[in-house]
């Protein structure tokens, strides 16, 4: 038969005793005001406080939202890490942070889908809100798309991420700006040009900044699958969240046909986006993580469609 241990009872002193052995006090007598209307603003002291702002605002808001995919799930619940702000002239001390958590809560209610006709309503709202003549917003959010083996058809999620850029301004209307970064496979052509057995391949990452022509409302077209299509139509290969030997046999022979230095990679996407027409400007951001160096390998152009080039 097991020995059973037995422990002396501990007598504790009641929680409201706990706490003051650890630290707590009793509430010091109050003098200041309760109610709002009584209590000081100080941030709507108006002085001359030296600098305009160029932004104030909060940052690193984690919240809920709504993104519409072509690509299946055409619907999806996603996390959304959100900026806004707004400028801020000399003469206020400071802007009204509540306000910012407010216009997002109101927003929630209708489910915060991240598209372009809601989040410009967003910033002018926020600007009136706030009494400013401008006001921002930018949505930062993982997109899954399913993405079917080239072979076996066998399918699983991927995903690539996103940031939608939207700015208001009372006498200049609104400026749109997306971000898509993804990952894709690049073999050397270098290496497969000496090697006599093989070539080595890495991971790559396209990272595609664009600005958007002013009529675009992304609901005939969607931004995310043409980005997305840019970066790994022109890579050695795309990944798969599943794959098959059969699949296996045909994403490295096809990487093997299509060899890309990371130079190559930011001039064929940067192609690619040349020829979208709802696009105005871009960068395009590739980064290798050479598979036998050390080191990444990056490329990166830019492009303005609305200046002409002088000859």
């Amino acid at each position: 038969m097991d020995k059973i241990t037995t422990f002396p009872i501990k007598q504790l002193p009641n929680k409201a005793e706990r706490h003051k052995l650890f630290g707590s006090v009793d509430p010091l007598p109050k003098s200041k005001p309760v109610e709002k209307s009584k209590m000081a603003d100080l941030q709507n002291t108006k002085k001359d406080f030296l600098f305009d702002l160029d932004a104030v605002g909060i940052a690193n808001v984690k919240h809920p939202i709504t993104v519409f995919s072509n690509l299946k799930p055409t619907t999806q619940t996603s996390i959304g890490t959100i900026e806004f702000t707004s400028s801020l002239k000399n003469t206020s001390k400071g802007t009204n942070m509540s306000r910012f958590t407010q216009q997002l809560n109101h927003y929630h209610e209708q489910g915060l889908p991240v598209d372009f006709a809601t989040l410009k309503r967003f910033t002018k709202d926020l600007a009136e809100r706030l009494d400013q003549k401008d006001a921002m917003i930018k949505v930062e959010f993982p997109w899954f798309f399913e993405r079917k083996a080239p072979q076996s058809g066998l399918s699983g999620m991927n995903h690539a991420d996103a940031v939608i850029h939207v700015s208001y301004d009372k006498e200049k209307g609104h400026t749109v700006s997306v971000s898509l970064s993804g990952l894709i496979t690049t073999l050397c052509p270098c290496s497969k040009e000496i090697s006599e057995y093989s070539a080595h391949n890495q991971r790559g990452q396209i990272t595609m900044e664009v600005s958007l022509t002013e009529g675009f409302d992304g609901t005939s077209l969607d931004w995310k699958e043409s980005l997305l299509e840019a970066a790994e139509s022109n890579a050695s290969a795309r990944l798969h969240p599943v794959l098959k030997r059969p699949d296996e046999k045909m994403v490295t022979e096809q990487a093997y046909e299509n060899p890309r230095f990371v130079e190559d990679m930011a001039r064929l996407v940067a192609a690619d986006l040349y020829e979208m027409p709802f696009v105005t400007k871009f960068n395009v951001s590739c980064r290798n993580e050479e598979s036998i160096h050390l080191h990444d390998a990056v490329a990166s152009v830019s492009y303005d469609k609305r200046h002409t080039e002088s000859n």
